[in-house]
């Protein structure tokens, strides 16, 4: 991990072009060793179809890939680990926004390869495990504490466009508070079956069940934790299975039930289509991302929120809420939303001014920081 670098400038947006705080790269800023090395890749970019973008970014992660197996035969796993993740991140940069082609899938599949990779010589070790739920399975990262105690866990929810091999950090932050921790991906992403729908709940439920058969697990006192979409995900599990959690981290995260003014609606659908514009699939493929529009934002709000789910008032556990004032994917006033209803003292916010989607350029104070709360709060 490193620190972002102060002197970037705050636009958040989605411009791939552009490396700034708040922008297109805030998803990798706190993975990538070399800013510069970034900054140079983002230069030669001539577009974002998959004939111009996938082959950079290719390069970028083989370059890296090749150094860590240099590394790991000459017996430094420390140094090999950081560059197989360095090579995972520009891999996953590669496959944005997801497995929509074979060519993304293909990269996909280097992604996961690196990132196996680093993860060979972790103490304690990462396992792989298969979950089923409804006659399908799901692959999901675990790790805990060497302990011959039952720890606290947390369940790590991913959202729409990063996966599991970029939320490792979370498990290693996990590791550091004392909690054993289930990474998986979201219901229509990575290796997750299921489609992204309000029903497929279901999974997060199943990734509770199978943490909590665990041995090294104290099934009383698991949390989950969520960021972007997963930030939505963590909410509406709480308010699913309240009685399963102890505790919730949610980072941004929409719709919660919060509804736009006029002026904030139209600069939301606005960043929507100015994202809607750039194609990161086939040359003469479809959108990336479909059109916006109010009609369509009611749509996802009656559909999705938590007030038309029923859900709001049946998240009763302490819940911690982050996010950046100047979000344009999650409006802010989702958190201000869930601080005027639930139980009097159990929820509880920051947020941090002039910050983008999920204020990812204070990484590194809200990472560790909201670890602890939830080791406070399963303790």
């Amino acid at each position: 991990m490193t620190s972002i670098d102060k002197d970037l400038r705050q636009l958040p947006g989605e411009d791939p072009f552009v490396v700034a705080k708040g922008g297109f790269y805030r998803r990798w800023l706190s993975m990538i060793a070399d800013l510069d090395e970034l900054t140079s890749i983002v230069a030669s970019l001539e577009a974002t179809t998959e004939d111009k973008w996938v082959p950079v970014w290719r390069a970028a992660g083989r370059r890296h890939e090749e150094a860590g197996d240099a590394l790991t035969a000459a017996g430094d796993h420390q140094a090999a680990r950081s560059a197989y993740l360095q090579a995972k991140t520009y891999y996953a940069i590669g496959r944005f926004p997801g497995e929509i082609t074979a060519v993304k899938a293909a990269i996909s599949a280097d992604c996961a390869r690196a990132y196996r990779k680093a993860c060979a010589h972790l103490d304690p070790p990462m396992e792989v495990i298969d979950i089923t739920c409804e006659g399908k399975s799901f692959r999901a990262h675990f790790r805990a504490p060497r302990t011959d105690t039952p720890v606290p866990a947390v369940l790590v929810m991913c959202g729409s466009d990063v996966f599991k091999e970029d939320r490792g950090w979370a498990a290693d932050r996990a590791l550091e508070a004392g909690l054993a921790s289930l990474v998986m991906d979201a219901p229509g992403t990575g290796e997750n079956p299921f489609p992204w729908e309000p029903e497929s709940v279901k999974a997060w439920i199943a990734a509770i069940d199978a943490l909590a058969a665990r041995r090294e697990v104290d099934a009383a006192r698991i949390g989950a934790y969520g960021i972007s979409r997963g930030g939505y995900s963590v909410m509406q599990l709480a308010g699913t299975v309240p009685e399963r959690l102890k505790a919730v981290v949610a980072i941004a995260g929409h719709p919660f039930g919060y509804r736009m003014s006029d002026a904030e609606l139209d600069e939301f659908i606005a960043a929507r289509n100015r994202r809607a514009a750039f194609r990161f699939g086939a040359p003469d493929g479809p959108p990336s991302f479909p059109d916006w529009s109010a009609e369509k934002e009611q749509e996802i709000f009656d559909g999705w929120s938590l007030t038309a789910l029923g859900l709001e008032e049946r998240i009763d556990m302490p819940v911690l809420m982050i996010n950046g004032s100047r979000d344009h994917l999650a409006p802010i006033g989702n958190i201000y939303r869930m601080l005027e209803s639930g139980p009097v003292g159990t929820r509880c916010a920051k947020v941090y001014q002039g910050s983008g989607h999920c204020a990812f350029d204070h990484h590194d104070e809200w990472a560790p920081a909201s670890f602890a709360w939830l080791a406070d709060r399963l303790a």
